[in-house]
């Protein structure tokens, strides 16, 4: 085994007496927990006690105890668990885990990715936990159907992909959720960024601006939504809509909204757009939509522009002019056609500010501009940085060096931040006092 490798098995669960006795001993409790209907077919410490006897009975009652346990607790997370994953499901450094096929298990922890010492038996066996996932929710994976999306009963988010679609073997992708609940004052810690940025953002909030978060793929949009949904004044009806509830909202007045899968005929499903369009017609105060990437857009777009004020949402992009362009593609996914022109329009004034969050090539994660929206000029959206990341190198230990720091520009909107009681002194945008 590598040294490289994050070792997370015993070494003993690797030798091959040990793999043996493990298999005679799943041969045995299987057949009698398939005689057995309803929650105690799944009852952790019921199934326990079928292993332990079922042991007993292969006669090897001299197996030093510490063997004899893990033994015991692997196979009971083969039959009512999810097998090899157990152990990485319950490590809260872990914040995402990725099997690739039966012999590849790889972990993100700390930013970084590790490739760890878990294996599956075969193909078959990563099969029986993917369906140890799906089936509770209703739903599975084959030829015709070969990836799908899932959560399990912790919030943690999944995604499944089976052959042909996927030429390596079956591949899950875990998105963890995070039980500790990330706050300003911890992104102040980690750098991700800076005490004058977080009360700006709270003072944005507060007023009521309309704020796009963009990023690339686990650059902490999510986390940074979640830390500013919580300057969301308590009075305030919030109605949060997401693909699959992650959002962990402190407030009392919360209506929490999450998209529905189709049944296995194809009907059934209840999109974003749907929620979005129903969410409307429930007097909010506050929208706050997980990620636009469909037609939802428009509809956003428009709630924003028409008295639904303080909306948050996120959405995949480079940058924040990348940004801009992705709002205007997925808007016109809504099959209403609109000249570029007017939905250029729609979406200058309906945002007001971009929070562009990006994963750094050593696994930091920060926010590297903090852009408003000032308007049109010609065809054109207008876009002003107020915070941006500066980068001065890479040091000795391959972190990123760098600093955030104001533009030197106040926004457009600040006469907004005061008449919400925010009178932000010139430190907070370095402009001379």
């Amino acid at each position: 085994m590598a040294d490289n490798l994050v070792k997370v098995l015993p070494p003993i669960m690797f030798e091959a007496r040990v793999q043996q006795v493990k298999k005679r001993l799943l041969e045995l409790v299987t057949p009698e927990l398939q005689k057995i209907s309803g929650p105690q077919a799944s009852n952790r410490s019921h199934v326990q006690k079928l292993l332990e006897s079922a042991l007993d009975s292969l006669g090897v009652q001299n197996m030093p105890p510490q063997v004899r346990e893990q033994i015991i607790a692997s196979a009971l997370s083969d039959l009512v668990g999810y097998g090899p994953l157990d152990l990485l499901l319950g490590d809260e450094q872990i914040n995402e885990v990725m099997v690739n096929g039966p012999d590849l298990v790889f972990i993100e922890r700390n930013g970084e990715l590790w490739e760890t010492d878990i294996r599956f038996e075969n193909e078959m066996h990563v099969m029986q936990i993917i369906d140890r996932i799906l089936l509770p929710l209703g739903r599975r994976v084959d030829y015709d159907n070969p990836t799908a999306d899932a959560r399990l009963p912790d919030g943690s988010r999944v995604n499944v992909a089976i052959r042909p679609v996927s030429v390596i073997g079956p591949v899950i992708t875990i998105r963890k959720f995070l039980r500790n609940k990330m706050t300003a004052e911890d992104l102040i810690s980690l750098g991700t960024m800076t005490p004058y940025m977080a009360e700006f953002l709270r003072a944005c909030v507060v007023a009521r601006m309309n704020i796009l978060i963009s990023g690339n793929t686990s650059s902490g949009k999510s986390t940074m939504l979640n830390v500013l949904s919580t300057y969301i004044p308590e009075r305030e009806r919030i109605i949060t809509i997401e693909d699959a509830v992650e959002l962990q909202m402190s407030q009392k007045h919360v209506i929490r909204m999450e998209t529905k899968l189709p049944g296995v005929d194809g009907t059934g499903a209840v999109s974003i757009r749907d929620l979005v369009r129903n969410a409307l017609r429930m007097r909010p105060d506050r929208l706050v939509v997980g990620e636009v990437r469909g037609g939802e857009t428009l509809d956003m777009l428009q709630a924003m522009n028409t008295g639904h004020s303080g909306s948050l949402t996120t959405i995949h992009a480079n940058t924040p002019r990348d940004a801009i362009a992705r709002l205007e593609t997925t808007a016109l996914m809504s099959g209403i056609e609109l000249p570029v022109m007017a939905l250029r329009r729609q979406i200058s004034s309906a945002l007001d500010l971009i929070v562009h969050m990006s994963r750094l090539p050593d696994g930091s994660r920060k926010a590297i501009q903090v852009t408003e929206v000032v308007g049109m000029e010609g065809d054109v959206v207008t876009l002003t940085d107020i915070y941006k990341f500066n980068q001065s190198g890479i040091g000795p230990d391959g972190k990123i060096k760098g600093e955030l720091r104001p533009t030197g520009i106040r926004p457009v909107f600040s006469p907004r931040l005061e008449v919400a009681g925010f009178k932000l002194g010139g430190e907070y945008f370095g402009v001379g006092i």
